[in-house]
Formats: C-alpha cells, structure tokens, sequence
C-alpha cells in the first residue's frame, strides 16, 4: 500500500480524533440505539435510523484513520539539517514578484492541508512547485488566476 506523508502534528491530531472517536463518540452513539430501541418499533422509529446511521459514518471514519495512520510516513522536519531547500514539512516565505506580497505555507500531508491556516497540500500545485526549489530561487507557479512568479526568501523546518 502508498505511504501516506505526514507531519508530526498531522499524526498527533489524527491520533486524538481517533481517541474520541472510540472513547467518547462510539459510546454516545452506543447509548442513543439503545435509547431509541427502548422506543419500540424500529420500523418507523427516526431516532433509531439516525443513530445506526452517525454509527456507520462513525465507524468509517475509525477504519478510514486508522488505515491512514497504518500507512503513514511521519516525516520530522525539525530533525534534518537546514540547507535551504523546500522539503515535505518545511515553512516557506514567499514573495509575489509582481505585487511585494508576502505568504507563508508550510508543506503537509493531504489530511492536515487547510489554506487559511497558511497549510497546503504537498499535492497541491504550488506545493509541488516548490518541492526541491532552494532558498532565493524564482519559481512560477500555475494558479486558477494564470502565472505567478515568487521569490523563496525563506525557508525553516520548524
């Protein structure tokens, strides 16, 4: 099976929402068929249907977390020496040449990507502009606006 990249946090946050998922979702869950089926007939019983149904999205997403922690590659950036270069896990700051506008992205695995957080997708297509790119380089990069073109000014594996 594809080994899943992930960040050292993307890995922590995966192993809580699994914790809670088993631990304090599973039982809720548990507890509301039991309560429905007290109820009567489950034919026509909507809190009965609703309850198997948050237990089947529930049990998908165990199986799907669990699955994706079997398989991951967590990668530790904090631990490699620093030369420069954009890497799965590193910061980067970026500078639009055309506007002097500044971004920061860090590079992680799919699961943890969130844009507003500064977080993108290695598979992303800037991401992937960036992989292997070193500290000062100009990059362009395709986005749905066209042709961007950045200066890297920084690069930190924190």
């Amino acid at each position: 099976m594809k080994q899943i990249p992930m960040t050292v946090r993307g890995a922590e946050l995966l192993r809580e929402e699994l914790d809670f998922l088993k631990n304090i979702r599973r039982p809720e869950i548990i507890k509301a068929i039991a309560e429905a089926r007290e109820h009567g007939d489950l034919k026509e019983n909507a809190e009965y249907h609703a309850a198997r149904e948050q237990q089947g999205f529930c049990e998908g997403r165990i199986q799907e977390i669990e699955g994706k922690l079997a398989n991951s590659q967590i990668i530790d950036v904090t631990k490699m020496p620093n030369k420069g270069k954009i890497i799965f896990g590193a910061t980067v700051v970026l500078v639009n040449v055309d506007t002097d506008e500044e971004v920061t992205y860090q590079i992680v695995g799919d699961d943890e990507a969130d844009i507003k957080s500064g977080l993108i997708s290695v598979n992303s297509p800037i991401a992937r502009g960036l992989i292997g790119k070193e500290l000062d380089d100009m990059v362009n990069i395709i986005t749905p606006g066209g042709n961007v073109e950045f200066e890297i000014i920084e690069v930190n594996y924190v």
